[in-house]
């Protein structure tokens, strides 16, 4: 079946560094825009980074662009999102999502990671 496992998160200190990992398997992750999100306490879900499906374009939140790197690995089916120079505003529960590049009703969804940025 289709799984999307994040890792990685836990509490950093503000200006500290995280690496998050999200795991693919049960479908064809080459063939997938992936992308990172989160969504702190109160808020709606927002978008913090993605990823073409080749990894050549990406894109992010001007909240945490220069910041935060997206990356992947299709030989591994993994995605990370570096993030450094964190601030107590990224304390948020951090998802990835699958979206099939030409199907954009196909996607997934992983379980979410806390990351919580305090001193």
């Amino acid at each position: 079946q289709v799984q999307l496992v994040e890792s990685g998160g836990g509490l950093a200190q503000p200006g500290g560094s995280l690496r998050l990992s999200c795991a693919a398997s049960g479908f064809t992750f080459s063939n997938y825009v992936m992308s990172w999100h989160r969504q702190a306490p109160g808020k709606e879900r927002e978008l913090v980074a993605a990823i073409a499906s080749a990894g050549a374009i990406t894109n992010y939140a001007d909240s945490v662009k220069g910041r935060f790197t997206i990356s992947r690995d299709n030989a591994k089916n993994t995605v990370y999102l570096q993030m450094n120079s964190l601030k107590p505003q990224d304390t948020a529960v951090y998802y990835c999502k699958a979206v099939h590049k030409q199907i954009a009703t196909l996607y997934y969804w992983g379980q979410g990671t806390q990351v919580t940025v305090s001193s």
